[in-house]
């Protein structure tokens, strides 16, 4: 992307920009993609409604850093996890409530589906509550929980740890997990949108997957850096991660990434890509990368449209409406901004 610079910039004539100043951790559209929410370092979220994007407004949700944060598993509002031991809801009218509470515990890692179901975890345990806050049961792991993803269905649960990943049914009656190994410090786990397959990655700075249902394994090296975002395409065809001067898209299609080179979209300038994430309905993915830059890519023909320019520090999050009309960017730094792909520029 050597080129950037003389590049014109979708959020200068088609998005809304912030200074927070926090840390953002994450962000999120609730499920019925009325609001926007990004949750902070210093414990806050500020929110904002689709309708009105001039009006945001800052909620007090934990006594400490947010370190999660999720779309509600309910139509509206959002899922948070803290420092402070809690899991908070966060209502469409900006009311904030206890799910749970862990005491001193972290609250590291937040999921939830539109089926129902909402997962949090607190050191090697998941805990599994229905949509209304009631508790179902806790699923215990050999070591911390370092991500969780459901499948497409919500029916299981994925959760990467030391030497592999744990595959639950959600709605077991007795628990009897699927245990896929392989040595070493897994740090995320993403699952195939038609279940064929479930990926994490690695402390070591390489992906490592497993194939469904046979549990053939699959590994993807080559990463300059520990790959922090993986994000499956629509169909599944790619799985695009973060981790080198570009973002890598592994084929999931044809046989599998095994034995095959991926594809590699805006790279070139030496400058880490932090985030990834895939459209909700279209074969395009949005990048963002250490130096502050952000673009999205349509897969097919390669064509880089830039988003963001380079100057507010390191992309931590990427957020796409569920419709797909608009892209949600966070920072290290504090920096957010909300670009609508409907309005005319």
């Amino acid at each position: 992307m050597s080129q950037s610079a003389k590049a014109q910039f979708r959020v200068e004539t088609q998005g809304i920009q912030r200074e927070l100043a926090a840390f953002v951790v994450g962000a999120r559209f609730s499920n019925d993609g009325r609001t926007l929410a990004f949750a902070l370092g210093d414990g806050t979220v500020r929110s904002v409604a689709v309708a009105d994007l001039d009006t945001w407004n800052t909620i007090e949700v934990h006594d400490g850093g947010i370190l999660a944060i999720a779309a509600d598993a309910q139509p509206a509002g959002f899922v948070t996890g803290g420092d402070d031991g809690k899991l908070r809801r966060l209502g469409a009218d900006g009311s904030v409530s206890d799910i749970a509470q862990f005491g001193m515990k972290w609250v590291e890692q937040v999921a939830t589906h539109a089926s129902g179901i909402i997962a949090a975890s607190v050191g090697k345990v998941v805990h599994l509550f229905d949509k209304g806050g009631k508790k179902l049961k806790e699923l215990v792991h050999p070591s911390a929980v370092t991500g969780l993803a459901f499948d497409a269905k919500g029916k299981r649960i994925g959760a990467s740890h030391y030497n592999g990943v744990t595959l639950w049914f959600v709605a077991a009656k007795v628990d009897s997990p699927r245990k896929l190994e392989w040595k070493g410090s897994h740090t995320g786990v993403a699952i195939h949108p038609k279940d064929e397959a479930i990926v994490s990655a690695m402390q070591e700075n390489a992906l490592h997957g497993w194939a469904l249902p046979d549990g053939k394994h699959m590994r993807m090296s080559g990463y300059p850096a520990k790959t922090q975002s993986l994000s499956f395409s629509k169909g599944g065809k790619w799985l695009a991660s973060s981790g080198a001067d570009a973002m890598v898209l592994w084929p999931f299609h044809g046989g599998g990434p095994m034995g095959k080179a991926p594809t590699e979209l805006a790279g070139g300038d030496g400058v880490i890509c932090n985030q990834v994430a895939c459209h909700p309905t279209n074969d395009i993915v949005a990048g963002g990368f250490a130096d502050g830059l952000v673009v999205v890519a349509d897969i097919a023909s390669s064509r880089i449209i830039p988003i963001v320019p380079p100057g507010h520090g390191p992309i931590a999050a990427l957020a796409w409406s569920p419709d797909g009309t608009r892209l949600a960017v966070g920072t290290e730094t504090g920096y957010a901004a909300i670009v609508d792909f409907a309005a005319r520029g």
